[in-house]
């Protein structure tokens, strides 16, 4: 099972102004098209119950797992398409598998990242860098840590726009 985490950063560091800030709102197109393809190519993304919220809609041709206490608030979608889950990362990553996809892209936000980081799953970022600056917001990781990257891969999405391809160095 790859794991990878994909997201569009600020260029002061932050993946949105506030919980319901709406990336959408701000990152370019071609970084919404490098979203849509990677994520489709996955065909399953996971991400916590306030970033579902803040994009209301299942994705087209793909299965989100939505980390959430209260399933009833997923009550009226699709479950086909939106599964509402209260586990651990490791546990949902073998649910996934089970379910038979052989990628899960992590799609936010701040907590559900770094749950990700922290089990240890991640093995690449796709980090977009936006020419924009929030001054402050919602960082990438809720938590402090440590990580060690590897810079796998960089290009310009357009003139101002660039996704890095991180990949997660592991310890001996």
């Amino acid at each position: 099972m790859h794991v990878f985490l994909i997201a569009a950063i600020s260029a002061d560091g932050f993946i949105a102004c506030h919980d319901s800030h709406l990336s959408t709102k701000w990152t370019s197109k071609e970084d919404l098209q490098f979203f849509s393809q990677r994520t489709k190519q996955a065909r399953a993304c996971v991400m916590g119950y306030s970033t579902f919220a803040t994009i209301g809609r299942p994705l087209p041709e793909r299965v989100i797992y939505v980390l959430t206490r209260d399933a009833s608030k997923l009550d009226g979608f699709d479950p086909e398409l939106v599964r509402p889950v209260e586990c651990a990362p490791a546990e949902l990553a073998h649910r996934v598998q089970a379910d038979g996809f052989s990628e899960l892209a992590v799609c936010g936000g701040a907590s559900v990242y770094a749950q990700f980081m922290q089990a240890g799953l991640v093995e690449t970022l796709y980090l977009t860098y936006e020419p924009i600056v929030f001054g402050q917001g919602v960082s990438l990781f809720n938590e402090g840590m440590e990580q060690q990257l590897e810079l796998q891969d960089h290009r310009a999405l357009n003139e101002h726009t660039i996704l890095h391809t991180y990949s997660v160095k592991r310890s001996s």
